[in-house]
């Protein structure tokens, strides 16, 4: 099962498959937003957050900060996205 950590207290595990693999898969909102094209800068997509604008997985969400999971799904002004992690790392 995989867990998700706040980053400031992530547990220091060298060379353990699932730590690199758990860092590899941490996005913020507000970073999936302008990853998306929905907000062209930060500013715009926490204005977009905070003004109650952004649901994740069908709940209204207005932590800028919120981390996102695998499968979670992003809606934003009727347009929907789900996080692909595999995806997002292609870039």
């Amino acid at each position: 099962m995989s867990r998700l950590y706040n980053v400031d207290f992530l547990p220091q595990r060298h060379g353990d498959t699932e730590f690199i693999e758990l860092l590899r898969a941490m996005i913020k909102l507000d970073q999936f937003l302008k990853l998306m094209g929905v907000a062209a800068t930060g500013g715009q997509a926490k204005v977009m957050i905070q003004g109650g604008e952004v649901e994740v997985n069908g709940e209204l969400e207005t932590r800028r900060k919120r981390q996102l999971a695998e499968g979670d799904k992003v809606t934003v002004d009727g347009q929907t996205f789900e996080v692909n992690y595999d995806e997002l790392n292609d870039d």
